[in-house]
């Protein structure tokens, strides 16, 4: 296994997806993952889903009910970035980590950093919102 130290940043000097990428990379999703269910447990712990407390003020058991709702849907998205980042993780298991799902050509280091779930290069990316666009305008 090889060894990064904590200031590493991997460079296109390197082979890409060499070993010390992968453990990057492999770090780098494991923490944001451990960040993510940390502050979700906060905010569960911390009980601002679990008040309990029946208002008799309808405005205000709307807006609490506002308030729940919205923040459900950003725990959902919370869990289905989890479940990209597990995925990501077995693609750096299985060597397809860094690939475009689509062509297979390298996705570059620039894009995994800004954002290590990213499954397609940006040449597909672009082609994959233009085609969701269209099916949404219809």
């Amino acid at each position: 296994m090889v060894k990064i130290s904590k200031k590493y940043e991997p460079k296109l000097t390197e082979k890409y997806m060499c070993e010390k990428h992968k453990v990057y990379f492999k770090k780098k999703l494991n923490e944001w993952k451990s960040e993510i269910i940390k502050t979700n447990n906060e905010a569960l712990y911390n009980g601002s889903l679990d008040d309990n407390s029946v208002s008799a003020d309808i405005v205000d058991q709307a807006s609490s009910y506002t308030d729940k709702t919205v923040e459900m849907k950003a725990i959902n998205r919370q869990i289905k970035l989890i479940s990209k980042i597990d995925q990501a993780l077995k693609r750096i298991k299985d060597g397809t980590y860094g690939f475009c799902a689509e062509t297979g050509e390298p996705i570059g280091l620039k894009r995994l950093i800004a954002r290590p779930v990213a499954e397609l290069c940006i040449a597909a990316q672009e082609k994959h919102e233009k085609e969701e666009k269209v099916y949404a305008d219809n």
